[in-house]
């Protein structure tokens, strides 16, 4: 995907700078493992540990110079040959090209008018890297007596991929050499560019991956120097931790489910051409044809000859993107700052509030979203706010009261408030802790904006700046809306107005309006999950020409621990617990 692949020409390496003895590097290798390894630091601690990490990975890639396989020329030399393969295995080429965008980087482009719904790019399964063709692999053997590579597929492709890499008689060669040497991705970030993130919400999840991919290449150095079944592995002579921040990289901004050959489960894969394509808003246009067993792929829009293609990775959210992609996207419509709430086991009232939750659906402990458009929170988040400030004659109405049970299905609604009292407090709570968020930036959103007009910024420290003030815009929205609110409830109480009552006969209201915060909130999917769940995979199953089965995909799917209300899937954030 161009958008994430800026590429510095590097000439092939052929040795290391410095002899390094297999003693010295293991032992800088334990070392470093031992730290990811460690018991999460203390609050306030975890940018000094970062640090230190850093500098362990920085003494092992210095003694590692030289040593890390890189291909001659540049990305775009390989295109043909990726073009040739693809064609020659089944793959449609004969509607785009890849070009290059500029800012966007490369992607395909129309070589005719393609017009919107039409079916104009299928990749088929034999092309296709998966978690199945890794254990068909050299890299089996250990596959088939490694816990880790057996839990975490995103792992075993990024392995996978360096096996291949280092193949040069790989099937998957063409595609390999097409990939972006480079990515820019927080990993390859330098520290001060890093630390433009302090204070935001995404820098926790930016210094747990960078933890999590030196404890992953830490674990499989000394694995693949030290496992029997590992002996065969091309990696053996030569693995560097450049290396498998690369091949982490690529999966990351690349990989999907797919359905098994026989449908009945899904596994990961990298869809070769197919992941040229650049983001932008719209809807999930790619699917799995089990009949044809082949990824399909049909137009966003209409296109002229000579017009980009575009697909839509999913709703995600900026952070995400940069985090995951490497890019940050200015128009996002679906942007989002998480925010982390719960009831306190210590409140008196804690049991009769988790059990109002509970019967909504909501977790006691949550993490929600605050988003870029109006309304800022969700109808569950409306709901938990709602409980969290309910007193308790409030909570005895809802779970003892008449109607009890229907009156639940009220909580995420806007137009059924539990009181004028309740509203207040709620708005009055968003508006307190946004403002409370925006004092921990070390920057006003002023001071980001002028930054951003300085011509001589890294790309990193751009993008970097950009999320931090995304995050701060979307909070000075939600305090500018619960002020807003507040004030207008303070006036109906002030004005004795009447409070809307429920009536059973409502629910018809509630079941046939597509208004977000009309939607009955058990009859939803969840938006947001407590933290620490599995994600719940967005595997929809309709038809394709009237016929065909298809598994409707979304970019880059997997399991993250933290989710939300827009099923969007994020990689290799799961693996932060896979080797403590």
């Amino acid at each position: 995907m161009g958008k994430k692949s800026r590429v510095k020409t590097q000439k092939s390496g052929s040795g290391a700078s410095a002899v390094v003895s297999p003693k010295e590097m293991m032992n800088l290798i334990s070392e470093l493992l031992q730290k990811c390894s460690s018991a999460a630091p203390s609050a306030g601690k975890e940018w000094e540990e970062y640090i230190q990490i850093r500098g362990l990975v920085e003494k092992i890639r210095k003694k590692q110079k030289g040593m890390s396989v890189v291909f001659e020329g540049t990305r775009e030399d390989y295109f043909p040959e990726l073009m040739s393969w693809a064609q020659e295995n089944g793959a449609s080429c004969d509607g785009f090209t890849i070009a290059n965008f500029g800012s966007e980087g490369f992607g395909l482009q129309a070589t005719r008018d393609i017009k919107a719904e039409e079916l104009f790019l299928w990749i088929p399964r034999k092309m296709l890297m998966t978690v199945e063709s890794a254990q068909n692999s050299v890299l089996g053997s250990l596959y088939s007596q490694d816990r880790i590579l057996q839990a975490m597929g995103n792992v075993t492709l990024a392995l996978h991929l360096l096996c291949e890499r280092a193949n040069s008689a790989s099937f998957w060669l063409p595609y390999i050499r097409s990939l972006p040497q480079e990515y820019d991705t927080p990993l390859y970030y330098q520290q001060e560019e890093v630390q433009l993130l302090l204070g935001t919400q995404a820098v926790q999840d930016v210094l747990n991956q960078y933890k999590n991919t030196a404890r992953q290449y830490a674990y499989f150095y000394k694995l693949v120097q030290t496992h029997p079944a590992a002996s065969k592995l091309p990696l053996k002579d030569s693995f560097t931790f450049d290396d498998y921040r690369w091949s982490v990289s690529s999966v990351m901004t690349r990989q999907n489910q797919i359905p098994t050959e026989d449908g009945s489960r899904v596994t990961l894969a990298l869809i070769p051409l197919w992941d040229m394509c650049n983001h932008t808003n719209g809807l999930i246009t790619t699917g799995y044809n089990l009949e044809d067993d082949r990824c399909e792929c049909v137009a966003l829009q209409d296109y002229k000859e000579n017009e980009q293609i575009y697909i839509f990775y999913g709703t995600r959210s900026n952070a995400e993107f940069v985090i995951h992609n490497g890019f940050f996207f200015q128009d996002n419509s679906h942007d989002r700052v998480k925010i982390k709430l719960g009831v306190s086991k210590s409140e008196r009232l804690y049991a009769m509030k988790a059990e109002v939750l509970a019967r909504a659906g909501i977790p006691a402990s949550c993490v929600f979203a605050l988003h870029c458009n109006e309304p800022p929170i969700s109808a569950q988040l409306l709901a938990f706010l709602r409980v969290f400030c309910m007193t308790e004659e409030e909570l005895k109405d809802y779970l003892l009261g008449d109607h009890a049970i229907n009156k639940i299905f009220t909580l995420g609604n806007s137009e059924f408030p539990v009181s004028w009292e309740n509203e207040i407090k709620l708005w009055t709570f968003l508006e307190t802790r946004a403002a409370l968020l925006l004092k921990t930036y070390k920057t006003t959103s002023e001071e980001d904006r002028s930054m951003l007009e300085k011509p001589d910024l890294s790309l990193h420290s751009r993008v970097a700046i950009q999320l931090r003030l995304a995050e701060k815009q979307i909070l000075e929205k939600a305090w500018a809306s619960g002020r807003a609110k507040r004030l207008n409830f303070q006036k109906k109480q002030e004005e004795g107005a009447p409070l809307p009552r429920y009536e059973e006969s409502d629910i018809a209201l509630l079941e046939n309006t597509n208004a977000d915060a009309k939607l009955p909130i058990i009859l939803r999917k969840l938006e947001e999950v407590e933290d620490g769940q599995g994600i719940q995979m967005d595997e929809h199953t309709h038809l394709l020409n009237g016929e065909k089965v298809v598994y409707g995909m979304d970019m880059e799917a997997n399991g993250e621990p933290v989710h939300n209300e827009t099923q969007e899937k994020s990689v290799f954030v799961c693996v932060q617990n896979v080797l403590s």
